[in-house]
This record gives structure tokens, C-alpha cells and sequence, in this order.
């Protein structure tokens, strides 16, 4: 990883929506992400009244407890229910009817102005939670991206202008910095380690935002410490932003902590290990699901998720970083996703060949 220098500072202004078309539209249907759901966003949006939702410590939280009217909660909760079905087991209803709504919250803030679904296991009280949501396009190539690319599978479903994700279970990146960074139990150089590999899979994948509010910590347990993984939470800005650096989640301010961590404990050959082994990984990835990540590329390469000036700006951030006019050459987000992968595996097969790579 690079020294931290060069810190990204300034907010995100927010970005717009955008709608799926039809090639991103057939690609849902074609691999059953597409589906007919009994609740909507704008329905949820119909909601009679909210209040502010507070944590444990009593402090106000972002988001507001919604209610419904007495006549609509019923039908809305059983829907719900099928919802999660979908999500879960197929829709498979026969093994949810244990299940209750046990809430429903609301956030104003940011893009996706999501409702979160808190569910409950009748049984054993263990609960779940998913979330509804406006679709947007670039948000749902981001999911996909991550499915297909990243270590984690992740579940969701889109109808119409609906979005609905499962819950992404960790601890989150601000609350890891300030309680866990130091925690003697942890050992430093698997942090270092993944941190470093994030890094690597946000930027070949050109997703951008991972600020540490936008990414959590999964800690397993293992016979020997733990193992640590970083796993994306917020797919807003999947590949949106003209600056290349904003790709990059080590030239965030929030993430600092986490930057000269990750240099104090990794020698820079090393650093270069990790990168090699999460570029391959990734390629391995993209070669088991080549057909379908051919058709995801085809449609995104088509969309119009970002300005104009933004492609223009990132490809020639990208084409100076990978010393390539290649990717001058691209007119849209989705091509320059296609020839990051591409000069990914050329570096690989190139320092295979037996040529030493740049440290």
C-alpha cells in the first residue's frame, strides 16, 4: 500500500439515482434476481407515523421506528414475511410461518433512504434483519460485482423501482478503529493483511466510498487468534466518482488509523504478496463465473451510470496508473470495470513470465 499522503477529505455530495434499463432488467430476470414481491418501497413509504429510534445507551440513532395504520399492519407484516421467504429460502413459506415482523425503521439519511425489516424467530427470539429500498442501478451492479468478485455471496432482490438486501453482519469499520484496533487478542498483521486485500478488490472492481462507516469487520474465531475479514456494506457508489483515488479506501481520512496500522506491520514485499494474491483470487472468481460476469459487463458497459466528465476523468486516472491508453478508449463505467480485470491479469501473466514487478 502506498504512504498516506494524499487523503481524501471532502464529503460525497449526494448521488442520484439511477433506473434499471432493460439489459440490466433482463440480466435480473435471467439469474432470478428479479422477482414479484407482495411489498414495495413506496408502499413502506406509507407509513402513519415515526419515532425516533434509540441504542442501547439511550442515544438517538439515525433512524425512526415507523407505524402503519391498524388496518393495513396485518396484511403488511404477513408480506414482509414472504419477503424474507423470497430472500432466504425461495419463497419456500412453509418454514417461515414462525416468523413475526418485530419492527420496522426508517432512515432519511443518505442515498438509498432505506427501510430496515427487523425479523424474529418465535421460538428462540434470535432475530434477523433486511432491508427495502428505491432500486438504483449502480447500486445493484455493485451487489452483483460483489457476489461475483469478493469472497462474501451476497442475497437480494429487485422488482420494479424495489431493492431488497440481506443484512450484512460485522463490526463497523469506525467502531473496529476506536475498540477493537488495539485489542491484544487480534493479531496485527492479519488486520494489515485484509486491509490490503480490500483495498485491492475496491479498486480493480472500481468501487468507490469505503469510508469506514461504509465497511465492517468479520472476526472468526480460529484454533490460532482470529481471522479477520472486510466486507463492503454500501454499494452507492460503485463506479460513479471521476477520481481514481476515490477507489482506493487507504487515501480516506476516516480510514488513517487503519493506513499507518497497515504500514507499521507489513514490510512492503509483503504488501505486494497480499495484492497478488487477492488480484489472482479475484481472476480465479472471474473465470468460474465468466459467462455471467460477461453479461453483467455487457449491460453495465451499455449504462449510463455516471456523468460524462466522470468516465472522461477516471479513464485517464486509470490509463496513468496502469501506463495503458487502453483505457482512454472506453466510453462508459462498465468498459472501464472490463479493462481493470483485463490489465489485472495481463500484469499477472506478464510477472509470470519471469519479469520482476514493481515494488
Amino acid at each position: 500500500m502506498a504512504e498516506p499522503g494524499y487523503i481524501i477529505q471532502e464529503r460525497t455530495p449526494k448521488k442520484p439515482a439511477y433506473p434499471i434499463r432493460d439489459e440490466l432488467r433482463g440480466y435480473l430476470r435471467r439469474y432470478r434476481r428479479e422477482r414479484d414481491l407482495p411489498v414495495t418501497y413506496e408502499r413502506l413509504r406509507d407509513f402513519h407515523e415515526a419515532m425516533p429510534l434509540v441504542d442501547a445507551d439511550g442515544k438517538n440513532t439515525l433512524w425512526d421506528t415507523v407505524v402503519y395504520r391498524a388496518e393495513d399492519m396485518a396484511a403488511i407484516n404477513e408480506d414482509l414475511k414472504r419477503i424474507y421467504a423470497l430472500l432466504k429460502v425461495d419463497g419456500d413459506f412453509s418454514v417461515m410461518q414462525h416468523l413475526y415482523i418485530d419492527r420496522v425503521d426508517f432512515c432519511s439519511f443518505g442515498n438509498s433512504m432505506p427501510f430496515r425489516v427487523r425479523i424474529v424467530n418465535a421460538y428462540n427470539e434470535n432475530p434477523d434483519y433486511f432491508y427495502v429500498k428505491k432500486a438504483d442501478a449502480s447500486r445493484v451492479y455493485g451487489l452483483e460485482l460483489e457476489h461475483l468478485l469478493s469472497p462474501n455471496r451476497l442475497n437480494f432482490l429487485t422488482h420494479g423501482n424495489s431493492l431488497i438486501e440481506e443484512h450484512i453482519a460485522g463490526i463497523p469499520g469506525d467502531v473496529f478503529i476506536e475498540r477493537w484496533l488495539s485489542d491484544p487478542t487480534l493479531r496485527p498483521i492479519r488486520i494489515a493483511k485484509e486491509l490490503v486485500k480490500f483495498n485491492e478488490r475496491c479498486f480493480i472492481r472500481l468501487l468507490g466510498d469505503m469510508r469506514s462507516y461504509n465497511f465492517v469487520f468479520v472476526v472468526t474465531p480460529d484454533f490460532e487468534s482470529s481471522q479477520v475479514r472486510i466486507r463492503a456494506m454500501d454499494f452507492d457508489q460503485q463506479s460513479h466518482h471521476g477520481r481514481k483515488n476515490f477507489y482506493l479506501p487507504q487515501f480516506f481520512k476516516d480510514n488513517l488509523p487503519l493506513v499507518e496500522f497497515c504500514t507499521q506491520h507489513l514490510h512492503a514485499k509483503t504488501a505486494f504478496q497480499y495484492q497478488r494474491e487477492e488480484q489472482t483470487l479475484m481472476l480465479q472468481r472471474a473465470e468460474l463465473a465468466k459467462a455471467r460476469l460477461d453479461a453483467l459487463l455487457e449491460a453495465m458497459a451499455v449504462d449510463p451510470i455516471a456523468p460524462d466528465e466522470h468516465v472522461r476523468q477516471l479513464r485517464e486516472g486509470l490509463a496513468d496508473h496502469y501506463e495503458s491508453k487502453d483505457f482512454l478508449a472506453c466510453p462508459t463505467m462498465g468498459a472501464l470495470v472490463r479493462e481493470s480485470l483485463a490489465k489485472t491479469r495481463a500484469r499477472i501473466e506478464h510477472d509470470a513470465s519471469g519479469h520482476l514487478p514493481k515494488l
